[in-house]
């Protein structure tokens, strides 16, 4: 057996397993296995983290394929169904590059059991030492805490027990590994798989999960290699603090404008000219005081009407949310809050109501210094977070409809336009109470002896609609918590949190199951997909997502 490096015998060693809640059937033996088995668990993480799988460099496109063997021979090891789909080849950088294949995988075909498919992703956001990291990003590392140093950072009850330093380790390679490790626990017992479980894994996904909404399409439709998933697990996320865990039911969309505002041929010296022109700048300036008001109202006729209301049970799932009011103000560096103290009015605008940001404006002098020019042409960037119920393309009517009626006011002989990048993204929006969620929920109470809390986030998955518009529910469930560091530096998983989620997705199978054979629970009418939410998008997802790209698509 090889020897386990020194990260994950110091992790072993300083771990303490936690009670579990009344678990059924063969979670107690399977938990005590995981509990038995930390040092295996922790080496296997190092082995991945060590594999700088980021997608978004062309020199790390091999590393990208490198990690798609590594799990694929553990899937291998575990005799778990597994083969490729291959994407072509896209564009980044100027570089022509093959894109990672994508990993379908089976375990299980049993008629008499639920199946279910999980997601993961495989490579990585860029990392290097010098960008402000205390460890080298791609070598796995162990942090001891004190319970002084978890308290300080207010994990309360939820002790860290240590952390694990390095890229991927919580975004997305721990809770990826895990399943794998969930079903080693009952093999190596001897044990019933509760489910049939699927696998769907990319290695694209911090570039936007080019070409993956094609294979999502096919192998879930009639005849694919997921057609038989009732519902879909994304272990791709994080709790909304840091002493809670939570089940994620909804993302915002996007709809993405530039308004372009020109007049004179050239560019003009104010001395000579100004005073005696229509000035582009001032038209651009003046519509987009007319989008939204300083305290965030949406000022656009027709855009809020499409907000779905707000019903009992919704309101209720704000109740207790674990969200610091001051933690999120320090995060911004703000001096105050739009709704501050009233916390369930500032989730619900975080997460329930449109938004709308004004980005900047391209064209204009932003360099340093004075420059006394009149630009020709300005582009002004904005966009608006979207909600369940409202369709991209309809928004943008009604944005095309209020500039044209405010340019028209203004009597200026400029000429004004306004497009959109890609065709928008709709908000994600799953039902809490269908029993995907229903059995995420009950996981959590088990692992962690608490009722998590239902929430949504403010930002945007497209994947998730492709996924949704199969007709399958979808639960995005966290295992690592607010403070990983996904994307930044010092990126981190807590040991305890790690180890907890391997059970935790033990449980969400189990639960399932249970849930699945008994009837408790019928299955949800929202599993089927919202005809608003139909993506008519030609952007990619990083691209929709609000982030630049470079990928083809978005040329």
């Amino acid at each position: 057996m090889a020897r386990s490096p020194p990260v994950a015998v110091s992790a072993a060693a300083a771990y303490k397993p936690k009670e579990a809640v009344n678990p059924k059937g063969d979670l107690p033996s399977i938990f005590k296995y995981i509990d038995e088995h930390v040092e295996e668990y922790v080496s296997t993480l190092s082995d991945a983290v060590a594999i700088p799988s980021v997608s978004s460099e062309a020199g790390r496109r091999p590393q990208c394929l490198e990690m798609i063997s590594f799990y694929r021979s553990k899937m291998d090891k575990l005799k778990i169904q597994n083969e490729l789909r291959q994407l072509g080849k896209h564009v980044s950088g100027g570089v022509e590059l093959e894109l990672p294949p994508v990993i379908l995988g089976r375990y299980g075909s049993d008629p008499k059991k639920p199946t279910i498919c999980a997601y993961g992703h495989l490579d990585v956001q860029p990392a290097a030492k010098e960008d402000g990291w205390r460890t080298e990003p791609f070598t796995l590392t162990w942090e001891a805490r004190s319970a002084a140093d978890d308290a300080e950072l207010g994990y309360d009850s939820m002790p860290s027990g240590g952390r694990l330093c390095g890229r991927g380790a919580t975004d997305d390679k721990g809770p990826a590994l895990g399943w794998l490790f969930a079903i080693e626990a009952f093999q190596q017992l001897n044990l019933p798989f509760p489910v049939n479980l699927l696998f769907l894994v990319e290695c694209m996904e911090e570039s936007g999960s080019v070409g993956l909404d094609a294979v999502v399409v096919k192998e879930f439709a009639e005849g694919g290699y997921l057609a038989d998933a009732e519902a879909i697990c994304v272990a791709d996320n994080n709790w909304l603090g840091v002493r809670k865990p939570c089940v994620q039911y909804g993302l915002r969309g996007i709809a993405y404008f530039m308004l372009e505002v020109s007049g004179p041929s050239k560019d003009l010296h104010s001395g000579r000219f100004g005073g005696s022109v229509h000035e582009p700048m001032i038209d651009l300036v003046k519509i987009m005081s007319t989008l939204v008001d300083s305290k965030g109202t949406i000022l656009i006729p027709g855009v809020m009407d499409s907000v779905a209301p707000l019903t009992d049970f919704e309101k209720k799932l704000y109740e207790g949310v674990d969200f610091s009011l001051e933690s999120h103000k320090r995060a911004c560096g703000a001096k105050r809050l739009l709704y501050e103290p009233d916390l369930e009015k500032s989730l619900m605008h975080i997460w329930r109501y449109p938004s709308l940001t004004l980005h900047g404006i391209e064209g204009a002098h932003a360099g340093p210094g004075a420059k006394t020019v009149i630009p020709a042409k300005v582009i002004g960037k904005f966009s608006i977070r979207l909600v369940p119920n409202q369709d991209p393309s309809k928004i943008a009517d009604l944005v095309r409809a209020h500039v044209t009626q405010v340019f028209e006011t203004l009597g200026s002989c400029n000429s004004m336009k306004l497009t959109t990048d890609g065709e928008g993204a709709p908000a994600f929006g799953g039902n809490p109470q269908d029993r995907n969620y229903i059995a995420a929920a009950k996981a959590n109470e088990c692992v962690y002896g608490v009722q998590p809390d239902f929430v949504r986030s403010g930002g945007s998955i497209p994947v998730t609609l492709t996924m949704q518009d199969t007709g399958r529910s979808v639960v995005l469930f966290p295992v690592g918590r607010n403070d990983d560091g996904h994307h930044g530096q010092n990126e981190k998983i807590d040991l305890n949190n790690f180890i907890s989620g391997i059970k935790l997705l033990a449980a969400y199978l189990t639960e399932f199951a249970s849930l699945a054979s008994s009837g408790e629970v019928p299955e949800s009418p929202a599993s089927k997909p919202d005809p608003v939410a139909k993506r008519r998008r030609t952007g990619c997802a990083r691209f929709m997502a609000g982030f630049t790209c470079e990928c083809g698509d978005c040329a």
